[in-house]
């Protein structure tokens, strides 16, 4: 039962990352009537819940796979997921949050890397969850067939 709940915190973790960051995001700003200030208001929102949601599900997940045995690959994984999760916690989304707020004040801040670099390891722990909710599945499966 842990491992079905791991594979569920981990499939659905994906999809908010797929739906929110690859899809809500940059489409937001091609609504009629968004402009930058309100459009960074709404995005400073979504992705302080979405950021407060995988915490929850990563600690899930982290509780579920306690006493599993992790196969190499999946330990991996899920490494780098908190790996990341934890860089964009504490360091890289309070970077972005100051930035974003400079911006609704007027004061632009010069251009930087940051948004790169989250969209980048977005991208990267995107690709994570879904090879280990694969890897899940393909081990329920197997599970399930003996």
């Amino acid at each position: 039962m842990k491992r079905h709940l791991a594979t569920f915190c981990v499939i659905f973790w994906a999809g908010l990352i797929g739906g929110i960051s690859f899809l809500e995001a940059p489409l937001k700003f091609q609504a009629p009537g968004i402009t930058i200030p309100l459009g960074l208001g709404i995005g400073q929102l979504i992705f302080q819940a979405l950021n407060k949601i995988e915490i929850i599900l990563c600690a899930i997940i982290l509780i579920a796979s306690f006493n599993l045995k992790l196969k190499n690959s999946r330990g991996f994984i899920l490494a780098i997921v908190v790996i990341i999760l934890a860089v964009d916690t504490f360091w890289l989304l309070p970077i972005l949050d100051k930035r974003a707020v400079m911006v609704l004040a007027g004061n632009p801040p010069e251009e930087s890397y940051h948004h790169i670099f989250y969209i980048v390891l977005e991208s990267i722990k995107f690709l994570s969850l879904v090879s280990l909710g694969y890897l899940n599945l393909k081990d329920l499966h197997h599970e399930n067939r003996y």
